[in-house]
C-alpha cells in the first residue's frame, strides 16, 4: 500500500483529522513523511492508529495503549496486568451495583431502604461501623452485594 495523506487515513479509519494529529504530538503515531506539509501515513502508522482506536472505544488509556505499541516486552506485559486488575475491581463493582438496584427493584416494598429488612440489616450494620467491603463479603451469595 502506498502512503496516503492524513484525510484519507482519517476517512479509512473513521476517526478526525484532529485525532491523528493529537496521537502525533503525544508521539504515538508519528507520519512516514510529510509531502508538501502533509501528513503521510502507510500501512505500519494505520495499524497504530486502529490499535489506538480500539483503546479509545474502550476507554482504555493511551498509557496502555503507548505502552503496547513502544515499551519492552516485560514492561507492557506489566502495564496489560495492572489494567485488567483495575478493570476486574471495575466489573465487581458493577455487579455489586447492578445487584444492590436489582434487589431494591424486586422487593415488594414500596420503599425498601425503609422498609426491606434485608436492606435495613444491611443499613444498620454499617451504621455499626461495618466497613462497606465487610458487607460486600458478608452479603456475598445473598443477592445483592459483592466484594
Amino acid at each position: 500500500m502506498d502512503l496516503i495523506p492524513i484525510g484519507e487515513a482519517a476517512a479509512r479509519l473513521q476517526m478526525s483529522p484532529s485525532a491523528l494529529r493529537y496521537y502525533d504530538e503525544r508521539g504515538l503515531v508519528s507520519p512516514s513523511l510529510r509531502r508538501a506539509g502533509k501528513r503521510m501515513y502507510g500501512p505500519e502508522e494505520l495499524r497504530r492508529l486502529a490499535l489506538l482506536k480500539i483503546v479509545n472505544r474502550l476507554g482504555l488509556p493511551l498509557d496502555t495503549a503507548a505502552a503496547v505499541l513502544d515499551a519492552p516486552s516485560e514492561q507492557w506485559r506489566e502495564t496489560v496486568r495492572e489494567q485488567i486488575a483495575a478493570l476486574d475491581r471495575v466489573i465487581a463493582q458493577a455487579q455489586g451495583a447492578q445487584q444492590f438496584l436489582a434487589h431494591a427493584l424486586s422487593c415488594p416494598k414500596d420503599h425498601p431502604a425503609r422498609e426491606c429488612a434485608t436492606m435495613i440489616g444491611a443499613l444498620d450494620r454499617l451504621i455499626d461501623g461495618m466497613s462497606v467491603e465487610e458487607l460486600a463479603a458478608d452479603q456475598t451469595g445473598r443477592g445483592w452485594l459483592v466484594d
